[in-house]
């Protein structure tokens, strides 16, 4: 098996030019090279690296694959797909870290980070609901509901007695379109419309329905809807 010793010089390795000069100094395949830790016959890490990203048409892509999908990979083994969903899921941890700390609602864009890390890859409606309390502060976060490729039943009543359970004083709703459309349906508006009255009825405030597609993250307040 061909090792990066073999071909490039200790000033022109990964490990090291990270460690001198910083990880924004490495590409996406090099990065990707020092997580895989080796290549396959013929390949060094950083060519192998080089492509998976092709074959899965980006880092964002390989990231959110599913572990099943990736031990099918030729050259990803059991150690390799552990590494990739590891740093997958402390992506979505580190996310979520951020939004514990602080008042959310003075925060937006790190909401807008964790419901991207959360929701985004998959492949089919996932509804979650992130509780507040008064000081607009982390309860906790509930997934609601999913669905099949293109809706999914999300219940009002059910959000207010879980509200009511957490004692929250207020509510984000962030929900994603596998279909790749950030624009609200008419079921999304109608949902919130009536979730917003029903949540209204025990002194709980509706912040905001987020929509999530691929990289992109609309907020429904922002547009208007609430």
């Amino acid at each position: 098996m061909m090792t990066l010793c073999d071909t490039l010089g200790p000033a022109e390795r990964p490990r090291e030019r990270l460690l001198n000069q910083g990880a924004q100094t490495l590409t996406d395949a090099e990065l990707l090279a020092i997580i895989l830790g080796s290549g396959v016959r013929g390949q060094h890490a950083i060519a192998y690296a080089c492509g998976l990203l092709n074959q899965y048409g980006g880092l964002s892509n390989l990231l959110n694959a599913r572990s099943d999908q990736l031990i099918k990979t030729y050259g990803l083994g059991q150690a390799k797909v552990s590494a990739i969903v590891a740093i997958k899921e402390l992506c979505v941890r580190a996310a979520l870290e951020q939004i514990k700390v602080g008042e959310l609602m003075g925060q937006p864009e790190q909401v807008r980070s964790f419901c991207r890390h959360k929701l985004a890859h998959l492949k089919v409606e996932h509804c979650i609901a992130i509780y507040l309390n008064a000081q607009n502060r982390f309860i906790t976060i509930e997934e609601v509901s999913h669905g099949t490729l293109t809706q999914t039943s999300i219940y009002p009543r059910e959000i207010v007695k879980s509200a009511l359970q957490h004692h929250a004083s207020a509510l984000i709703l962030a929900h994603n379109h596998p279909s790749g459309s950030i624009q609200p349906s008419q079921a999304d508006i109608h949902l919130t419309v009536q979730l917003k009255k029903a949540l209204y009825l025990i002194d709980v405030q509706l912040h905001d329905h987020l929509i999530v597609s691929g990289q992109f993250v609309s907020s429904m307040a922002e547009m208007g809807h609430l």
